[in-house]
This record gives C-alpha cells, sequence and structure tokens, in this order.
C-alpha cells in the first residue's frame, strides 16, 4: 500500500480545465493577444503567475501580473459556482476507497489557494483531503518537483511511497522528479497532453476505482 495518494485538482478531481480555458481566453482577449484554445494546452499544470509572466515574456507585453491574477480568480470563480461542476466519475468512489485504507489523501495543484479550497467545497471532497498545497505558494510551480516535494512533508510521508494522479505533462514530470510513482489521467479537455512519462496511463477513474481493491499494489 503506498503511505499517502496525491491528486492534482484541475482535470483530475474536477473537469474545470475548459473553465480555465474560458477564462484565460477572454482576459488573452483584454490585453490584446488573439488565440485559440490550443495555444494554452502548454500551460495546463503551470502556475497561474508562471503562465502569465511567460506570456507577457513571450508577446513583449508590459502588462500587470497582479491585475491579472485578480481579475483571472473574480472570473473563475463567479463560473465555478455558477456551472453545475462535480466531481469527475469515479473520483469520489476512489478517493473513499482511499480514506477507507486509512491511505493519507493530498491534493498537489498549481491553482491559487482559494480555487482549490472552492473546489473542494463544491464537489465536497474536502472531508476526505488531509491536507492541499498550492503551487503558487512553493519556490517553483510544475514541472519543478517543488509542490510534491512540500506536500509530501507536509503529510509527513516519504515521496518514494507515494502515488500521484495528474493529468498533465507538466505535473507527470514534476511527481516523477520529486520520486513519486504516477498515474496519468488522459481527459481530453486537458489538451493533447504527454503522459507517456507517467508509469501508468488510464482515461476511466470508474475503472480504476474498481481496481483499487489491490490498493496500487502494482506499484509499491
Amino acid at each position: 500500500m503506498p503511505d499517502a495518494v496525491i491528486f492534482d485538482m484541475d482535470g483530475v478531481l474536477i473537469d474545470s480545465e475548459p473553465l480555465h480555458y474560458e477564462t484565460d481566453i477572454v482576459i488573452l482577449k483584454q490585453i490584446g493577444l488573439e488565440k485559440e484554445s490550443s495555444y494554452l494546452d502548454r500551460f495546463v499544470g503551470m502556475t497561474n503567475p508562471e503562465m502569465w509572466q511567460q506570456i507577457a515574456d513571450e508577446n513583449k507585453l508590459d502588462i500587470d501580473i497582479e491585475d491579472i491574477l485578480n481579475t483571472q480568480i473574480r472570473l473563475k470563480l463567479e463560473l465555478l459556482w455558477k456551472l453545475n461542476f462535480s466531481a469527475i466519475d469515479g473520483i469520489v468512489d476512489l478517493i473513499r476507497k482511499i480514506y477507507s485504507k486509512n491511505t493519507v489523501i493530498g491534493v498537489a495543484s498549481s491553482s491559487s489557494e482559494i480555487f482549490i479550497e472552492n473546489v473542494l467545497k463544491k464537489i465536497d471532497l474536502g472531508k476526505y483531503i488531509t491536507s492541499y498545497v498550492s503551487g503558487e505558494n512553493v519556490p517553483k510551480g510544475k514541472p519543478a518537483p517543488d509542490i510534491y516535494i512540500h506536500i509530501a512533508d507536509v503529510l509527513g510521508v516519504n515521496p518514494e511511497k507515494c502515488i500521484a494522479i495528474e493529468d498533465s505533462h507538466h505535473g507527470v514530470v514534476a511527481a516523477k522528479t520529486a520520486g513519486m510513482k504516477v498515474v496519468g489521467y488522459r481527459n481530453i479537455n486537458s489538451g493533447d497532453q504527454d503522459l507517456s512519462s507517467a508509469d501508468m496511463v488510464i482515461d476511466d477513474f470508474v475503472k480504476l476505482a474498481l481496481r483499487y481493491n489491490d490498493g496500487f499494489e502494482m506499484f509499491v
């Protein structure tokens, strides 16, 4: 059995990537950039400050990143509570099975703390989560391993005895670099992500929940 199972949030616990894309396309237009949603695929898994700084640098834009972040979180929270979001199929059953085996559960998300808190409240999973960490609160976001090293430290577990579940290339790389085993979840709404370095790639949490009876012993 793993000591802990650590979930990414966006695109894993909740199918929120379309919400992020919609909001970010609006903001891109506001700063004078007309882009297709596919432009954002490479930023999936990155923190918002890092994403907007990279966009500003690449397009030689003089923009107020803090102002953009404030606008972004306001729009995202409005959409989160306005729309009918729920946990991705199979996630609730999977988390309940993990919880029933007294395995620690963590969340390592590149989203801001306030968005993480609101999502966990929206999908009613907070009671199962021991702790969560935002990528905005570590020195470097995904694909750097900082967030996974930090969440393991917060949970009091060895990273090498953890399973991470990720839907993005950046996230898979971050967890692997931290020494964890990784389940890559292929979510079509997260863009064409390269999950090839994951230890296992799935496209259905319902089936994974059924398989969890062995506690992912194929990994540990």
